[in-house]
């Protein structure tokens, strides 16, 4: 939590809110919107306030409202206007843009009416690639620049994780004819399952068999599984464990345990691309769109 930054460059700026720096420094220094503090080494840095400041002013100058009067407004009538903005708007990056400001703000009300809003126009899948997916890609650029605290994530993750959850229990019982198995988990001390618990939403919808065993699984608990089914699929999701150097013996433990079964193992994440994985029974997928694209 210490590492977390609680000040902000203009670049970091730039990085969360996609307004280029000029800019950023246009608005600053014609229209007084910010007021940057400096360190002791006279270097100009930005508060969490500052942050949620141009969130909100983004969000009202991408719907028609000009700087000029934006800069006219006081802090609590960009907030009330830019609030309810966020619950009017039908506009995908808006929408993004509305559960950032959510997150920032802890608030759980903002999140699930914009979340309403959406499910009248979209189904539960197109929200979750159009709206989640780039979010948390937001949201793990922020991890990269450490600018966001673990508060924050928990925070909009969970609130995730409850509209896959509620919706994966709405979809009604049905199974195909596939006799395939497909065994969801991370591995030892992996908890960031929000990828993974989608694919199970996908699996479950398409009328698969899918058993789902969650977060931070030993890697001898598929034997167990193995020994209940003959055809199974097991699919797992890399985002910051095992550690890159341990990665090649993790696949070597894997390919030992399904060889000479019918049984397949499908990785999914970025951190999977760049390896030269041989063994025939394990593919790996860049992203939960891929896999489900290869389905």
């Amino acid at each position: 939590m210490n590492n977390i930054k609680t000040r902000f460059s203009i670049k970091d700026l730039e990085n969360i809110s996609g307004i280029k720096a000029h800019t950023i420094r246009i608005w600053e220094k014609r229209y007084n919107l910010f007021s940057p503090e400096r360190t002791s080494g006279n270097s100009r840095y930005y508060d969490q306030d500052s942050l949620q400041k141009l969130l909100n002013v983004v969000l009202l100058n991408n719907n028609n409202y000009k700087i000029s009067k934006i800069a006219a407004m006081s802090d609590n009538e960009i907030i009330l206007n830019s609030r309810e903005l966020a619950l009017k708007t039908d506009i995908t990056d808006d929408a993004i843009n509305s559960l950032k400001i959510a997150m920032y703000n802890f608030d759980q009300n903002l999140f699930n009416q914009v979340y309403a809003k959406l499910l009248v126009q979209k189904s539960f899948p197109e929200i979750f690639k159009e709206t989640f997916i780039p979010l948390l890609n937001f949201i793990g650029l922020l991890w990269q620049t450490k600018t966001l605290t673990p508060a924050h994530e928990h925070f909009i993750s969970n609130l995730i994780t409850q509209k896959i959850q509620i919706n994966t229990e709405r979809i009604p019982f049905k199974q195909n004819n596939d006799t395939r198995v497909y065994v969801l988990y991370l591995p030892e001390n992996e908890i960031h399952e929000l990828g993974l618990l989608y694919l199970n939403y996908e699996l479950t919808l398409r009328g698969n068999k899918t058993i789902y065993l969650g977060q931070s699984v030993p890697i001898n608990n598929l034997i167990d599984v193995q020994n209940v089914f003959n055809d199974i699929c097991f699919i797992s999701y890399f985002t910051v464990e095992p550690q890159e150097s341990k990665l090649m013996p993790y696949f070597k433990e894997i390919n030992t345990i399904i060889k000479n079964t019918n049984n397949t193992f499908w990785a999914v994440g970025h951190r999977t691309q760049n390896l030269e994985i041989t063994y025939p029974n394990i593919k790996t997928f860049s992203s939960t769109v891929s896999l489900l694209e290869s389905l």
